[in-house]
């Protein structure tokens, strides 16, 4: 195992900062990629943002290759030696994997320059979990001077066995989009609810109702999650309140689905309300559309995936990944692959991402590296 990647690995996980804070992991980051020969290191791109800029010794495209830095706000609850030094705040999502193959990918494709075919940008970005760091770093022109032909990502996943690579055209992660809804009745004494209007009970059939635009209004063949993933009604045990507030996630692959989304939550509401006497409010956010991989860049994945790992461990995954990434912004502005890589070892990276006992089998590493330095000279 490539000790580098490992140490490299472990100081960004008990290193770890949250979006638009990472200071000290970019610092860390300028700090290695400075002892080599880069043509143009730019720093502080969408806040906390790195790029380091190579030109290569063979001609070819401009290719940006990405990774996220960023950590989450949960309380690590392993006891590997490496766990958090932060309370509060873990790498709970594999971004320090990503940094640790990103950084030795670009060192060890500046010491052979010669190999690099055409120019290479290794983009180091903050804020994935939720903050569009993806975009101010777009913003910042982190996809021109020069200007990027093609851009790929990976990600380390619990899902797949360590060897493995997974690769999907077309859309791979969904557009994650968030609904705040206030339902608004009467309130009164728990004993006598026919004076009120109860919006718990409102909330509850809300909840229910929002599965059928699932079950009954989404074709078998297109994923849709509708997920409410929080709650606030009420402050006793025997006052029915006012109000009640909900908060929760809606996830697709399809653009069409996705835009016919707040139209249907409005129709919902409107029945519900008007059949229980309540009013309502609905806020719809737009959040990170679907990543969408480009076919030609996903063969130039699987090419350099099999010299990797061997054909038989390149794999479409089979079931639908429905996290949200912000290198969607990138891939709808550039062609471009985001991949997986299996992080599932024997009694290790068995826990999904987000999880407060999350680790990786650092095997993974290793062939993330390999598959960085692939696409840097092909």
């Amino acid at each position: 195992m490539n000790a580098e990647l490992v140490a490299y690995r472990r100081h960004f996980h008990a290193h770890p900062e949250l979006s638009l804070e990472e200071h000290e992991t970019a610092a860390f980051v300028e700090r290695e990629l400075r002892q080599c020969d880069f043509d143009e290191i730019r720093t502080r791109v969408g806040k906390t943002g790195i790029l380091a800029t190579l030109r290569g010794g063979r001609s070819g495209p401009t290719t940006l290759l990405r990774a996220d830095m960023d950590a989450l706000p949960v309380s690590e609850l392993g006891t590997a030696e490496y766990r958090s030094q932060r309370a509060g705040v873990m790498h709970a999502c594999g971004h320090d994997g990503h940094m640790a193959i990103l950084l030795a990918s670009a060192r060890a494709l500046a010491a052979r320059r010669q190999d690099v075919r055409g120019t290479l940008v290794f983009c180091f970005q903050p804020g994935e979990e939720g903050y569009g760091g993806n975009r101010l770093m777009i913003a910042d022109g982190a996809l021109e001077n020069p200007h990027v032909d093609r851009v790929f990502a990976l990600h380390l996943y619990t899902g797949l066995d360590v060897g493995k690579i997974g690769v999907r055209d077309g859309p791979f992660f969904a557009a994650s989009d968030q609904i705040y809804v206030t339902l608004v009745g009467r309130g009164g004494h728990g004993a006598m609810p026919q004076l009120s209007v109860d919006p718990i009970v409102g909330a509850a059939h809300f909840i229910t109702m929002l599965q059928t635009l699932v079950s009954r209004e989404a074709a078998p063949k297109e994923p849709v999650v509708v997920t409410i993933g929080k709650v606030v009604a009420g402050t006793t045990h025997n006052v029915i309140p006012d109000r009640a507030e909900l908060t929760g996630t809606v996830r697709t692959l399809d653009e069409t689905v996705r835009r016919s989304m707040p139209e249907r939550l409005e129709r919902m509401l409107q029945g519900l309300c008007s059949a229980m006497r309540m009013e309502y409010r609905l806020q719809y956010e737009w959040g990170y559309p679907a990543v969408v991989n480009d076919q030609r860049a996903n063969d130039l994945v699987r090419d350099v995936a099999r010299a990797c790992v061997g054909t038989e461990s390149v794999v479409d995954p089979h079931e639908v990944v429905m996290w949200a990434e912000d290198m969607a912004y990138m891939q709808a502005e550039r062609p471009g692959a985001y991949f997986l890589v299996g992080a599932r070892g024997a009694g290790i990276g068995t826990e999904p991402q987000h999880s407060a006992r999350y680790d990786i089998d650092e095997r993974a590493l290793d062939v993330g590296f390999r598959m960085m330095t692939g696409l840097g000279v092909s």
